[in-house]
């Protein structure tokens, strides 16, 4: 299954649990950012086949170019 496969109301329980863990984050760790992605299909770097959805925190200077989002997080 991928994210387009998710019913409306699905993919409104994602936003929500999403909104819900940037609040316990932003109080536990008080990030500068997040990155926000679904990779769908392996042509777009999926490599587990299920619907998931990176979050991820981010510092300033956490990367020495942070454009292009998630490309750069993950060195190597």
């Amino acid at each position: 299954a991928s994210f387009f496969d998710l019913a409306p109301a699905e993919i409104a329980a994602c936003m929500e649990l999403l909104a819900q863990e940037r609040m316990a984050l932003d109080c536990e760790f008080n990030p500068d950012g997040y990155n926000i992605g679904v990779n769908v299909s392996k042509a777009a770097g999926q490599s587990i086949f299920h619907v998931h959805i990176h979050f991820i925190p981010r510092y300033a200077g956490d990367s020495p170019r942070p454009q292009g989002g998630v490309r750069q997080v993950i060195p190597g």
